[in-house]
């Protein structure tokens, strides 16, 4: 279904992602861990082609995504959605309109200019925010919103854009555990209810163990383990983050030592 072969990203002399190759053969909830600076962001822009590869191939369904310009590029991306750590959504604007937004790819500049929506896609905005359990702050500002809540309204505009991937980059970085276990809830929800793959950056081996079906492993730009869940030893562990771990089977957690503490502290994020 979805293929890359040798991806490759160079930024001047720097290599941010250097060869990397994974096939993903039917829908499956994707999680990508490592260290700050590892290269997951920059693999996810490169899948949804907001940012250029230097060489290599992505393959879905048989269309190479990387050689698509124009249209087709613009149609990839609606198919292809994605959710950023930062939320991206308008401030000012109410939560329903950030949702609508999701469907900008396929309307005109004189209707997203004046602000007018087809009623079908009201509708549909509406509902989906209430599948989100939001459907209450529909009317207020994005901004008069928690964080919890803003990352849910984005994943409310990326469904509407009906996309067969979703593509999470760090969704949880900036957010206290709570509101960390709703938006990973809520992202697995729409994997098994949806059929939709989910490709999600993670901080985390605890969250990537809880949530996903294989875990990709990066550091310095390359995989170093690509497996299941229950796959994740402490050697497993020491490779991706190149740091003493120890990792709890009783506990399914993990506890990184000599870490950063950016990582430390998102290791222990969601124990259980």
């Amino acid at each position: 279904m979805l293929t890359a072969t040798d991806l490759t990203c160079r930024f001047g002399p720097r290599t941010a992602v250097d060869r990397v190759s994974f096939a993903l053969d039917r829908p499956m909830f994707l999680g990508v861990i490592g260290r700050s600076g590892a290269g997951k962001s920059t693999l996810l822009r490169m899948l949804n082609r907001l940012t250029d590869a230097t060489s290599g191939e992505v393959q879905f369904k048989g269309t190479d995504i990387l050689r698509l310009t124009g249209r087709a590029k613009r149609d990839w991306q609606g198919r292809c959605a994605m959710i950023f750590q930062q939320f991206n959504l308008v401030p000012r604007l109410d939560v329903a309109s950030n949702v609508l937004h999701g469907t900008l790819s396929r309307r005109s500049t004189l209707a997203t200019m004046f602000n007018l929506w087809p009623e079908t896609d009201i509708a549909r905005a509406l509902d989906i925010l209430d599948r989100l359990g939001i459907a209450d702050q529909a009317p207020k500002r994005a901004e008069a919103l928690s964080g919890g809540q803003q990352q849910r309204v984005a994943i409310a505009r990326a469904l509407m854009q009906d996309p067969a991937i979703i593509l999470a980059d760090e969704p949880i970085a900036s957010l206290d555990p709570m509101n960390a276990q709703l938006v990973m809830d809520t992202l697995r929800r729409i994997h098994d209810e949806d059929g939709r793959t989910v490709i999600a950056n993670l901080h985390t081996l605890d969250t990537a163990r809880r949530y996903c079906d294989r875990v990709i492993g990066m550091r310095d730009g390359r995989v170093v383990f690509d497996g299941t869940p229950d796959q994740l030893t402490t050697g497993a562990a020491r490779e991706i983050y190149g740091a003493d771990a120890s990792f709890s089977e009783k506990a399914t957690s993990t506890t990184l030592d000599g870490l950063p503490p950016d990582t430390a502290y998102a290791s222990t994020m969601l124990e259980t």
